[in-house]
Formats: C-alpha cells, structure tokens, sequence
C-alpha cells in the first residue's frame, strides 16, 4: 500500500500557496513542495490533493493500493460525497474526482493535523518557493 500525505496552505487567505506531498510505502519515500501562487487556503487543499494525483498517475501507482490522508475535513467530506456547497470549488473537485477515477484502489482518510507534519511542512515550503528561483516541484 502507498501511503500519501497531503496539505495546502496559504500565507494570507488569500495569499501565496503551496501544496506538500508526502508519499510513503512500497519502498518508496518522496517529498513534494509545489508552490501554487496566489489563492485561498481551501483552494490550496484541493490543489494540492490534484497534484497528489497527477503524480501518482504518472508514478505508475494505478494498479497498487493509494491511500490518501488529509487533515482538510473540506477536501475529505466533499470528495465522500462529491459535492461541495461553494461553487469555487467544484471544479476542483471535479478534476479530483476524476483523476481517483484514473486509480484502481483509491481511499481517502481523514487524519489530525498532528499526523501530517510533513505534508504541512512542505506546503509553507512551498509557499516561499513562489518568490525564489528554486525548481518548482520535488525537494
């Protein structure tokens, strides 16, 4: 099973973002920092859960067990019932959702923000990364 490790965040609401990824299991262990630009931090959560997917998708992981964990209740509760109230959102949702649809066995846990450490860290990471000059994606 392949363990990911999601968060976005915000310096401001809004203000500059970032999403990081945190991907374990199967011997495999990768850090992602992907500065966003400018938008809310919510946006910044499901930006993040997209990127987790796309790069699962091009890892390879389509045929392996990919477990997500989030500490957003927002991205975690529409993507159990595929909807969300604001409007702003769901096209992210619906790019998320169709994406998992690209994963044969694809779940999604909502955990405490004190298990996702990592993911956060590398969000504010990230979040500097949009004024620097280091490479976009990966550290």
């Amino acid at each position: 099973m392949i363990e990911i490790y999601i968060d976005g965040a915000s310096a401001g609401n809004p203000g500059l973002s970032g999403a990081g990824i945190f991907i374990k299991g199967n011997g495999i262990t990768e850090k992602y920092s992907v500065p966003l630009g400018n938008m809310t931090n919510h946006e910044a959560e499901f930006h993040a859960f997209i990127e987790a997917l796309k790069i699962c998708i091009k890892k390879g992981f389509i045929h392996s067990v990919v477990s997500f964990r989030t500490d957003s209740e927002l991205v975690n509760k529409s993507f159990e019932k595929a909807f969300v109230k604001n409007k702003l959102y769901a096209p992210l949702l619906k790019e998320a959702l169709d994406l998992t649809k690209e994963i044969d066995l694809f779940f999604m846990k909502w955990i405490p923000s004190s298990e996702n450490k990592v993911a956060d860290e590398l969000a504010r990471l990230a979040i500097r990364k949009n004024t620097s000059e280091e490479p976009n994606i990966s550290i």
